[in-house]
């Protein structure tokens, strides 16, 4: 693995054990209630996606390990130029669904 494929996965990971962070112990009605939280929450999925995209311009093999890169990488764009659309359940929903399976599969690859 390339070694700046590795520290875009782990800036991966750091995002998403921030993510689960700020959000322990939350329902969604506390984490709709809680704005900072949400953009905290906001920008580890930017860089969540970001750090896939890059990814995705250099190591095509290990991004395909990764089964929703394509709706994460979708997702970041969302976050960062539809700012103004964000549905605060479908976030929820990506943290509490879709955020497990991701850190399950970077620590697989990091682990390879």
């Amino acid at each position: 693995m390339k070694d700046e494929t590795r520290k875009n996965l782990i800036d991966i990971l750091q995002a998403a054990e921030e993510i689960n962070e700020f959000v322990a112990g939350m329902d969604f009605k506390a984490y709709q209630n809680k704005s900072v939280v949400r953009r905290a929450v906001e920008r580890n999925f930017e860089i969540i996606g970001e750090g896939l995209n890059r990814i995705k311009h250099s190591d095509r093999d290990i991004l395909e390990k990764i089964t929703e890169h394509h709706r994460i990488i979708r997702f970041r764009n969302i976050l960062i130029h539809g700012y103004d659309i964000v549905d605060e359940a479908i976030v929820w929903q990506a943290v509490i669904k879709h955020l497990p399976v991701l850190v399950g599969e970077i620590k697989e690859i990091l682990k390879a």
